[in-house]
């Protein structure tokens, strides 16, 4: 009797650890709308609409093929650099590969963008670190690597 005791805690603590790693639908719901809301802006060729998803804030990390850029501004300011007009933009698809949540309030997601453009197509893979902060998802930190 003790042992089954202790063989149905074990299996009740285990499955609660499970069910706590996992990320609501609700909250999976959020998070996938921002990508939602990014390509959106994107497509309109709108970079301050594109950004809003991200944190605002010096702690933002951006890291691309030039390296990390910190800061939401110096962010906003690289994307204008890069992209400075609708032709450069293009047309912006992105797919989630994974997602994970990390603790309460963290979340890490694995992707792959493509850009269709008259200029030439780009592509490839991102990660992204996304935390509640005042009740809402934000991106704090975001790495993109572009295929060769």
């Amino acid at each position: 009797m003790q042992k089954s005791i202790i063989l149905l805690v074990t299996l009740f603590l285990g499955l609660s650890a499970i069910a706590e790693n996992r990320l609501s639908e609700k909250d999976e719901r959020a998070i996938r709308n921002l990508l939602q809301l990014q390509s959106e802006a994107w497509n309109e060729g709108n970079l301050e609409k594109f950004m809003e998803t991200y944190w605002h804030s010096d702690q933002l990390a951006f890291v691309g093929g030039n390296g990390p850029t910190y800061g939401w501004d110096a962010t906003l300011e690289r994307y204008k650099k890069g992209y400075p007009d609708k032709k450069a933009m293009g047309h912006l698809q992105f797919k989630v590969l994974r997602l994970q949540k990390i603790d309460r309030k963290t979340v890490f997601m694995i992707g792959r963008y493509e850009l269709t453009r008259e200029i030439g197509d780009a592509a490839g893979h991102f990660t992204l670190v996304f935390q509640k902060i005042d009740g809402e998802w934000k991106i704090i930190s975001d790495h993109s690597s572009a295929e060769n």
